[in-house]
């Protein structure tokens, strides 16, 4: 067996003992290279289950993280994804495998600009990469039928909510920054939200506004 090949075999072993199982999405997770959105210092890191940082005091989430996420939006091949935090664009890439289309957002314009480079050389073409003040979502576009959050908010903001379709699921991570968050589904239904808490995580926060880079 190639170091390659080995390599991707723990690397898929590691998703499953933390709770991916989704074949869908352990097929995309192996299709989509993590070593294509980390460079420098922490490349040769790429394919272990731990968060790397990345530009722009960002970081690229634990691929277990990533997977669970994933997961949990249950996305389909006719759905529209939102992504708010494109971050190093990984996400975006697993998720452009998995649906129609994935718009993803990020206030840092480089991020955006360096994520589209990679979606180019790996060929995704069904990605729109914008840079723009997430947490107002994109009204233009909606409504969604999965929105996924990468960063935590206090609370699921009021603009990423109303942009999900009826039935429609957002995952995010909620809770104060400086303490520990906890990863939680919503379920749009004809009455109002339904809350499902997964596990605690650690992210980001959400920033408002564009950022200055």
């Amino acid at each position: 067996m190639t170091e390659a090949a080995e390599r991707k075999m723990r690397f898929l072993y590691a998703l499953r003992s933390k709770g991916v199982t989704d074949a869908r999405v352990l097929t995309a997770m192996e299709k989509i290279d993590r070593g294509a959105f980390v460079t420098g210092l922490f490349a040769d890191r790429a394919y272990e289950d731990m968060p790397l940082p990345i530009a722009c005091g960002q970081t690229i989430s634990q691929p277990s993280v990533v997977g669970l996420m994933t997961q949990a939006l249950e996305v389909g091949p006719r759905d529209k994804v939102l992504e708010v935090g494109t971050g190093s664009g990984y996400q975006a890439a697993i998720l452009s495998l998995l649906a129609r289309r994935v718009y993803t957002i990020d206030r840092h314009r480089r991020l955006v600009h360096e994520a589209e480079g990679v979606f180019r050389r790996l060929g995704l073409t069904n990605i729109t990469a914008i840079a723009a003040d997430g947490s107002h979502g994109l009204p233009d576009q909606a409504p969604f039928d999965r929105i996924i959050v990468t960063a935590a908010a206090e609370d699921p903001p009021g603009p990423l909510l109303a942009q999900l379709r009826e039935d429609g699921i957002m995952v995010l991570p909620v809770g104060q920054s400086d303490t520990v968050q906890s990863l939680i589904k919503v379920t749009r239904r004809a009455h109002g939200y339904d809350y499902d808490e997964l596990r605690p995580v650690r992210f980001v926060p959400l920033v408002e506004g564009l950022a200055q880079d």
